[in-house]
């Protein structure tokens, strides 16, 4: 029976205490106990404290009293004074613990009774008089211009119109203003949260990082567009510094609690079409790391217990919640990525059709395996049962889709989950934390933390860590890899890609155009399934723009007849050039631009070019090793983004497989051409590539599409659909360089990375002391079932 329907059974209302947590700091405790008590009826009030180690927070009754006074012999003189009736304030049982272990504050429940009613009107507590922090500056600011308390009074309730105070509490917080005692935690408010809901340990209180850090309108930093593009974007954001813009600096998600981290350190995030600075992702400290995995370790035990049925339900609010708000998630993501509004929205989409929904269903695929009677007596069944604690590091071409590919599977298999975002574009995956706490996940069980170099490798090394779900760079997932699993870790690692699509000669002409073109250029080629290469079986000469059934009737009668030729190449240029190139948010763009533009960017140890200066380098390295250049996309110009890191549709022919252009993974908008005189020929190219992510093939004979799905070695095949992207319950395969470990993602294999099979083997017949059969193993054969154990 939940609280919830237990509570109604009984007539007075329970005040409950708060559920135990870890928290970062002591305030943060104290805190979290104050606004849980408030919303049950009843106040605490700190009774000891040991500031760098433990605080013992109790139940302050509020001003009810009781008569304890002693009888008093009248004939003593000196007890003879009169004395205040209720002069002992009543003692309620309630004691809650905070004690710091290992840098957290670990919250316990000494003794959760309460001897009284709740207060009906928490305004009928003295607690409520108490000022609040800006209350009590405005006090001191009025003082010293010379008013009286009355008249501060008075304008105090002019703008909090609900204020019990009296002129004494004025008085009295003059008094501390004297002594110089004017610290937060002695004036903080105790109002109860309007979010608050009595009896629900999962009251959802609305991350409030957003307020204190609003969020820098573009609007205004695009005043004047005009002489922004005269000066350095750097010099723009100088000056939006010194007239005091605060960006918006991402939160980490601690033990349920969306926190700011310590670290002085941060990254700027970057809009790619303005290159003007969206908020910061700080890098999150060793102590904050250790207190996200502490509170993942700490909730798993619970999590586990939970039954399937409720933990599908939290995924079934949880994709409610991201259909809600799926305009602000595209939003987002198109102003840190760059993608067209289209092309974030359909990420969106994806990620919540396809893995969600797919994750509200996962009970029937948990079921495990029962064999009755394996041998006389005895039964034997499996189960499927969570790791614990997961990781997931992301990189940015999905900010939305790569973390709703980890996350919702594994926590509705029963796993609490640490969630590292990719720095450049981190906004999406804090957006769908706050949805995932507002549907009901409980504290814990979701953690982001923001980082680099050194909270990947901790991630990596961390031992209460059993499973790590990656995307990403090739070298990087390549060291990921070696370095968990050194440590014994599970890990799928999904890395590079050169996606190939097979053109056959009888394929059909505007079908194939409009595929490669969507294929190549959508998302600007920053995505892993984007079609990089193109091999065109028989050359590019030989495929013209030809009526087929006019064709074949023409040779049949051999009759000549002169045909109006398109090349290939003129159609593929004109179907890229007719790509308008903007910002992502402009209602009519078709490409946005690449996420970075910087000289260099160093991850786990490993230099990397920003994307913009990688994508112009191989161009340019393809060009001077032969390759013809169809399509020159590097020096377009966008009004309005002139500063933007934008690159236009780029096409190259005549492209060989020893070329740098063709080996190293682009991740851009740009396509190669290459030419092969047979599929056998076609099929030894893409087999050759190191990278085995997918391959397509366009052609209209059903013998060619046998023989390649057959032939070509790569995780997933397309057969006349260019990016062969599969739904989540079908596994996510790749192969070859691609991918590294044993289990891919969604799907069975997915359930399976995310789980471990305990089998148990069962007998519940007497054992008597005289029957050895039952010690012996278990076997199926009834004969050697009863042999004997062997003399001695």
């Amino acid at each position: 029976m939940d609280i919830q329907s237990s509570t109604e059974l009984n007539e007075a209302p329970q005040m409950l205490p708060p559920p135990p947590g870890t928290f970062v700091d002591r305030e943060e405790l104290i805190q979290h106990v104050g606004d849980f008590a408030v919303s049950q009826g009843y106040v605490v009030t700190i009774k000891q404290s040991k500031r760098d180690r433990v605080v013992v927070l109790g139940c302050d009754r509020g001003g009810v009293y009781r008569n304890r006074r002693k009888p008093i012999d009248e004939s003593i003189a000196e007890n003879s004074r009169n004395r205040k009736t209720g002069s002992r304030l009543t003692n309620c049982p309630f004691e809650a613990l905070g004690k710091k272990e290992d840098g957290l504050w670990i919250l316990s429940i000494k003794n959760g009774t309460h001897n009284h009613e709740p207060l009906k009107d928490i305004s009928e507590h003295p607690s409520a008089r108490r000022f609040s922090e800006s209350e009590v500056f405005l006090i001191k600011e009025m003082t010293e211009a010379g008013l009286k308390p009355r008249q501060i009074l008075k304008r105090l309730r002019q703008s909090n119109p609900e204020l019990l105070s009296t002129p004494k509490h004025v008085y009295n917080v003059k008094a501390k203003l004297r002594q110089g005692n004017v610290t937060v935690r002695n004036f903080k408010s105790l109002r109860p949260q309007k979010s608050a809901v009595r009896n629900n340990y999962q009251s959802v209180v609305e991350p409030s990082w957003r307020q204190r850090n609003p969020p820098v309108s573009l609007d205004v930093i695009q005043c004047n567009s005009d002489q922004q593009s005269l000066i350095p974007t750097t010099w723009v954001l100088m000056d939006l510094c010194s007239i005091g813009a605060i960006f918006q600096r991402v939160p980490n998600l601690i033990g349920g609690r969306f926190v700011d981290s310590q670290s002085f350190a941060s990254i700027d995030v970057i809009n790619p079409a303005t290159l003007l600075v969206v908020s910061q992702v700080p890098l999150t400290t060793n102590g904050e790391y250790r207190a996200a995995v502490f509170a993942a370790k700490r909730a798993f035990p619970s999590w586990r217990n939970t039954p399937v049925a409720i933990r599908q339900r939290t995924m079934f609010k949880f994709q409610e919640l991201i259909r809600r708000d799926m305009d602000k998630l595209a939003m987002n993501i198109t102003t840190e990525h760059g993608k067209t509004l289209k092309d974030a929205y359909n990420e969106v989409l994806c990620g919540l059709v396809e893995v969600v929904e797919h994750a509200c269903g996962l009970a029937t695929l948990q079921i495990g395996e029962f064999i009755s009677n394996v041998s006389n007596g005895v039964d034997s069944y499996s189960i499927r049962e969570p790791l614990g604690v997961c990781a997931g590091i992301c990189s940015f071409d999905f900010p939305a889709m790569i973390p709703l590919w980890m996350f919702p599977i594994a926590v509705t298999c029963g796993n609490t989950f640490i969630l590292k975002p990719s720095e450049k574009d981190p906004g999406a995956a804090v957006m769908l934390s706050e949805l995932a706490v507002e549907a009901g996940l409980p504290c814990g069980v979701l953690n982001i933390v923001h980082g680099t170099n050194d909270i990947v490798n901790a991630i990596c090394d961390d031992e209460d860590i059993k499973a790590i779900s990656f995307f990403g760079p090739n070298a990087a997932g390549a060291y990921v890899y070696a370095r968990a699993s050194a440590k014994g870790k599970r890990i799928q690692s999904n890395t590079g890609a050169k996606n190939h699509a097979v053109v056959m000669p009888d394929a059909s002409v505007d079908a194939t155009l409009t595929a490669l073109v969507a294929a190549g250029f959508g998302g600007a080629g920053q995505k892993c399934m984007a079609l990089s290469t193109v091999v065109f079986v028989g050359g590019l000469t030989p495929w013209y723009f030809v009526s087929s059934s006019l064709l074949c009737y023409v040779v049949r009668l051999s009759i000549l007849v002169v045909f109006d030729i398109l090349l290939l190449e003129d159609k593929l240029v004109e179907r890229a050039k007719a790509l308008r190139v903007t910002a992502g948010t402009e209602p009519d763009a078709d490409l946005g631009p690449v996420i970075s533009k910087q000289a260099l960017v160093k991850v786990l140890a490993v230099a990397f070019l920003g994307a913009k200066e990688r994508i112009h380098r191989l161009i340019q390295a393809g060009f001077e090793s032969g390759a013809k250049l169809l399509l020159d996309g590097r020096n377009i110009m966008v009004p309005g983004y002139e500063h933007g890191n934008f690159i236009g549709a780029t096409i190259l022919s005549d492209v060989t497989d020893n070329m740098e252009c063709y080996k190293e993974e682009i991740f851009g908008p740009v396509l190669l051409c290459m030419q092969a005189d047979s599929i056998d020929e076609a099929i030894n190219i893409v087999n050759r590539n190191k990278y085995g992510n997918g391959a397509s093939i366009l052609t209209t004979s059903g013998v060619a599409a046998r023989k390649f799905q057959t032939e070509v070695e790569v995780g997933q095949v397309g057969i006349n659909v260019p990016i062969s992207v599969v739904p989540p319950f079908s596994s996510y395969t790749s192969s070859k360089s691609s991918f590294a470990g044993d289990l891919n993602f969604d799907g069975k294999a997915g359930i399976q990375f995310y789980t471990q099979v305990k089998t148990v083997t069962q007998q519940w017949k007497d054992l008597l002391s005289n029957d050895l059969t039952s010690l012996q193993f278990p076997c199926s054969n009834s004969d050697e079932a009863s042999m004997q154990l062997p003399s001695s």
